[in-house]
């Protein structure tokens, strides 16, 4: 229903902005995308994802590398150039840029086992299901009374029970109860029934499993177990009426230095000059088992745009890009941080990323796809690109739904035939894009990625719940964004700097006048995998947590505000303009939160006044 209050020339205006919207058409020859939607193969994706998820893909682990080893294998056989697994070394001590490295973890064995008189009855069992053993467990054989907890989180938690020597049974993920149950009460293990994140279907399925984590760095060295909250619930209604349950947990499982593993691969640029630059396409390949929307789809479809293109360009049906186009499948953000920073020449010559993490969800996951503009502290067009091609791919796919005909329905023989509808979402954090967006790299990145899903991070994220038609169709909208980055010349402008009349000064009085400037190491974001370099830093040089980093604001959370709050460091504003530009991206942020959060990085010396 139109409003009352337009008049005929804004109805005019509306009118014309709509339909010009509704015909927007992707910046390539009709060929071209003949081309590219008749090889594009959603079911080939999907092949290629089913082989992924039958590794439990934990960073550093046996799972891991024979993922990498397949990814490399079919990169080879798709004919991509300079194929290879690139190795860094990750032992707990050695850095990279703000990344302490996380050693690699494996496990053999995981059985959870209640014993009741002469009874035995096994609730958990790693190899049957490998994310019921928390990450960074420990070997252990341990007998103990389960003790409930609650939340587990906080000391209040423990008072009045005796946890010494005992399993405890939390809500919490497993780290967040650790040092507390393990370090300071004295109990011997944990079961936790730590639910998923929040959706409008949390906890309608009481057979969900989530993935757990132990803290990679904690003193307190044990095992965790995850169940189900329909376990959780029954062991807590029989520990309520004060009935005993035995546990007997055996574990084979560790941390041990190896390697953060980076799979590789080219299509070769055509132009003399431009040919030394690259438009790269990122995933993340951890996860785990199955981990088939986060993340094997993503890694699926990466490897299938890179299959279509390169045979595209070998038979002369696409002419060769005049950029290299690069293919990466590392370990989820710690990887991403070790690769730009063992390498930076890789990172000199990133023009811009395509980034693909949880592309292939179907109707029962409840998924919306998104394409996710970067941060404001980084403006770029390519962001534009991406949007033309899902908006159109939109457009075909609805009148193909709504119809039954369409010149480019992008369907998958094995998939279904329901409408895209892609969302322009504005910049979250999440994933890899963050840290080839993080202002010591400053390289633009396109984030493709579902939410909500209401299994990730569970036993039910499974091969099943993918549809082979949206791998098609976010295969189409990489690849056609790709090859037209990779052929433009318009990078090599600073579009991510301020105006030239930003005010500067270096007033020190609190009004908001200080000048920072960031100090060009270490490179990446500050939040990453198992270790947060802000807060190791500022324990050490003896600050108070700032408020900034659990803020609450309209659109955003302390993560969001502390990360641009950063990347808004670039010598030309001050710290009122960092507050406006906070605000204007994320909601109002009080100014003095601001410069508390400005002065300790200042006093950890990440940035420093200009003179």
């Amino acid at each position: 229903m139109m409003s009352a209050s337009l008049g005929p020339l804004t109805f005019a205006l509306v009118s014309f902005a709509t339909a010009a919207a509704a015909q927007v058409e992707p910046p390539l020859p009709d060929r071209t995308i003949a081309a590219l939607a008749n090889e594009l193969s959603g079911d080939t994706a999907k092949r290629n994802l089913e082989q992924i998820a039958l590794y439990h893909r934990q960073r550093g682990s046996r799972g891991f590398h024979s993922a990498a080893e397949l990814v490399a294998k079919r990169a080879q056989e798709y004919g991509l150039s300079s194929v290879e697994i690139l190795r860094f070394p990750a032992d707990g001590k050695i850095f990279y840029g703000t990344q302490r490295s996380r050693p690699a973890w494996d496990a053999d064995e995981g059985d959870l086992l209640e014993i009741k008189g002469e009874e035995v009855r096994k609730i958990a069992s790693y190899f049957s299901e490998p994310i019921v053993l928390a990450e960074d467990s420990e070997s252990a054989d341990v007998t103990a009374d389960l003790v409930d907890v609650g939340e587990g989180a906080k000391q209040g938690d423990y008072e009045g029970r005796d946890v010494k020597g005992k399993i405890v049974l939390v809500a919490a993920q497993p780290g967040e109860a650790q040092d507390l149950a393990i370090g300071k009460f004295g109990a011997v293990g944990i079961v936790s029934y730590a639910q998923n994140q929040r959706t409008g279907w949390s906890g309608e399925d009481e057979n969900l499993i989530r993935w757990g984590h132990l803290k990679t760095f904690s003193d307190h060295k044990t095992f965790a177990f995850m169940v189900s909250l329909k376990t959780a619930r029954a062991m807590r209604k029989r520990l309520a009426s004060a009935e005993t349950i035995r546990l007997h947990a055996v574990v084979k499982a560790g941390q041990h230095d190896g390697f953060y593993e980076v799979v590789t691969a080219t299509i070769p640029g055509s132009d003399a000059r431009l040919k030394d630059e690259e438009i790269a396409f990122s995933c993340h390949l951890d996860h785990q088992l199955p981990g088939a929307n986060d993340n094997a789809s993503g890694c699926a479809t990466i490897l299938e745009v890179a299959r279509t293109l390169q045979k595209l360009i070998g038979n002369g049906a696409l002419a060769r890009p005049a950029r290299t186009l690069r293919y990466y499948w590392p370990p989820e953000i710690e990887g991403t941080v070790a690769l730009l920073n063992a390498h930076p020449d890789f990172a000199s010559r990133t023009r811009a990323v395509v980034h693909m993490d949880m592309v292939g969800g179907g109707p029962e996951t409840k998924a919306v796809f998104h394409v996710t503009r970067g941060p404001m502290s980084l403006p770029s067009f390519v962001h534009d690109v991406a949007w033309n091609f899902a908006q159109w791919v939109n457009r075909e796919t609805y009148r193909f739904a709504a119809t039954g005909e369409s010149k480019y329905p992008l369907l998958a023989p094995e998939g279904g035939k329901e409408p895209l509808r892609a969302e322009d979402s504005r910049f979250e954090l999440g994933s890899d894009h963050q840290v080839y967006q993080d202002s010591s790299f400053k390289i633009p990145a396109i984030y493709f990625n579902d939410w909500p899903d209401r299994y990730i991070h569970t036993n039910f994220d499974a091969i099943a719940n993918i549809d082979a038609t949206k791998l098609k169709r976010v295969a189409f909208i990489g690849a056609g964004s790709a090859y037209v980055l990779a052929n433009d010349r318009r990078f090599g402008q600073d579009a991510g700097s301020p105006p030239d009349d930003v005010a500067s000064g270096a007033d020190a009085s609190g009004e908001g006048k200080l000048v920072f400037r960031r100090v060009k190491e270490p490179r990446g974001p500050l939040m990453v995998f198992g270790y947060d370099y802000f807060l190791a830093h500022a324990e050490a040089a003896g600050l108070t947590t700032p408020k900034l980093l659990s803020y609450e604001g309209l659109r955003g959370d302390g993560d969001s505000y502390t990360y641009e709050a950063l990347n808004f460091v670039d010598g030309k504003r001050n710290a009122q303009q960092i507050d406006d530009a906070l605000s204007a991206e994320f909601g109002p942020v009080p100014l003095e939160m601001v410069l508390e959060y400005l002065r300790a990085l200042e006093k950890i010396g990440l940035v420093q006044q200009t003179p």
